[in-house]
């Protein structure tokens, strides 16, 4: 609906029409909020719908106005209020990040998908959402987190193939490639290279690309984990035993590949014609 409002809006009212991107932007800080309360809760083993959001050094329960994402942080100088330890600027990043993708997202749909639709949508929010979460905790704790991954897995097979006519083959073709990519590594290292959590990954990126824009975000992930890894040898930040948590890479080239992929691979694909 907000789609269709927004294309309505823009025609006559250019400036109102603005307001759309306004309230995903805010809708999109309300989710990273979440979502950081979620990790946090999730790692510290307590019941995501228990209680109220609390500071996560000394328990205490926040007021409302200590809630509100990005101002709250910036409000407060990024300390709590009553026990004066820093809160993690994970936080402020995750929030701005979650907006500034929806966001995107949402530019994504208004103006270049053709085939707009509100599974698209709705798809492309849970994909954010998974993508976030998985990138945040991998970064904090160092683990890709099951419990996303195969409702991951699911729920976008389901959606690809089911309500936007996507081949199955060429996603369970896609869930051989990600998955066994991983799993042919990790048995040859015995796990030394990458964790169970990584083949995990790999199948829900081959569900949600299918086979040819998995290769693609696989490529692009060890770019990036390439190109950090020599930023943190220049300076000095790691040695070459430095374990880095591979799966915010595939989380960021996974985001990238979903917009970006298809048109890339077809203008490879004209170039060796």
């Amino acid at each position: 609906m907000i789609y269709y409002l927004h294309m309505h809006l823009e025609v006559y009212f250019p400036l109102i029409g603005a307001i759309s991107y306004i309230f995903i932007f805010v809708c999109g800080l309300i989710l990273g909020s979440f979502l950081n309360a979620w990790i946090w809760r999730t790692r510290e083993n307590i019941r995501v719908v228990s209680g109220f959001s609390m500071c996560v050094h000394c328990r205490r329960m926040l007021m409302w106005y200590e809630k509100i994402p990005l101002c709250s942080f910036l409000v407060l100088r990024g300390k709590c209020r009553t026990c004066k330890k820093f809160i993690p600027a994970s936080y402020f990043w995750t929030e701005l990040l979650t907006a500034v993708a929806l966001t995107m997202v949402f530019y994504y749909h208004v103006n270049i998908n053709t085939m707009f639709s509100e599974w698209w949508m709705m798809r492309d929010v849970f994909f954010l959402t998974c993508l976030v979460v998985i990138f945040v905790y991998d970064w904090k704790y160092q683990l890709v987190l099951s419990r996303i991954v195969w409702p991951g897995v699911i729920i976008g097979l389901a959606i690809n193939h089911w309500a936007l006519n996507y081949q199955l083959s060429d996603l369970l073709l896609g869930m051989v490639v990600g998955g066994g990519f991983f799993l042919i590594q990790y048995l040859i290292s015995r796990g030394r290279w990458i964790g169970g959590g990584d083949i995990r990954l790999g199948l829900m990126m081959g569900a949600w690309l299918g086979w040819q824009l998995t290769i693609f975000a696989l490529f692009l992930a060890y770019i990036l984990g390439a190109i950090y890894a020599v930023i943190l040898l220049i300076g000095k930040k790691a040695n070459r035993n430095t374990e880095i948590p591979f799966g915010i890479f595939l989380a960021l080239s996974t985001f990238f590949t979903l917009y970006n992929g298809r048109a890339l691979v077809e203008w490879y694909i004209g170039l060796l014609k």
